[in-house]
């Protein structure tokens, strides 16, 4: 079905991930480390408990990305016993958070599709993706964040909200992230159209197939006009 409302995800399908910032770290803990280990592994155990946090992080109980991620440093660092200070070490996490690099397909999507509602659905806190997309010049319809619906994807709030606002129903609708988990499952789960942006060429998981795997926003691109054009004939 042709979609009248495209949902995006921001970190990792519009601008880059903090993949190029974080491997620093990893090693100023590693070298502070009391215990033998390679900072893959310390990357790795602060990736499972920041989405053991996420998973109880709603409602109530929500806090917002940039409290967890500092609880979670300070966890995976008194596991390897290190040192270092964890708000000294996650400061260069935050600064990318506001100024992250811009993929060159972003803004020529934004422009092919502007004559349709756009959505940024994002994990992120508020003030950080507010800040990043004035950096970048980047307009849309409008951005949902997790503070906004007290909740991160996969769980359907964020989701929820996006089509509240467009008035849309879930088959009106593409989301394009580059999260099998958080985009491609949270939103299928809903009936929403997904499109898995593999940017990084990662092998597909298990799990519900997406309507459309790229590798960049071109090809995205391209895809959905070709559906318009399908849905006009």
């Amino acid at each position: 079905m042709r979609a009248k409302a495209i949902f995006l995800d921001f970190y990792g399908t519009l601008v880059h991930e903090d993949d190029d910032i974080l491997p620093p770290i990893y090693e100023q803990i590693r070298t502070s480390s009391a215990i033998p280990c390679e900072a893959a592994e310390i990357g790795q155990y602060w990736w499972r408990t920041l989405s053991g946090l996420f998973s109880v992080s709603y409602g109530d109980r929500f806090k917002a990305q940039r409290e967890l991620g500092l609880q979670s440093l300070r966890m995976t660092m008194e596991h390897f016993r290190s040192e270092y200070s964890a708000e000294k070490l996650i400061g260069q996490q935050f600064e990318h958070w506001i100024k992250p690099e811009l993929y060159k397909d972003t803004l020529p999507f934004l422009s092919t599709f502007r004559h349709l509602p756009i959505y940024i659905l994002s994990n992120i806190d508020t003030a950080d993706i507010a800040a990043a997309a004035v950096f970048h010049g980047i307009e849309v319809t409008d951005i949902v964040t997790s503070e906004d619906v007290r909740a991160y994807k996969p769980r359907p709030e964020l989701f929820l909200e996006g089509m509240k606002r467009c008035g849309l129903k879930p088959s009106e609708i593409v989301h394009i992230g580059d999260s099998y988990t958080s985009d491609v499952g949270g939103a299928s789960r809903l009936g929403i159209q997904t499109i898995w942006l593999n940017r990084l060429h990662k092998r597909q998981p298990q799990g519900t197939e997406p309507d459309y795997i790229c590798h960049d926003l071109k090809a995205a691109e391209q895809w959905l006009l070709q559906s318009e054009k399908y849905e006009a004939g």
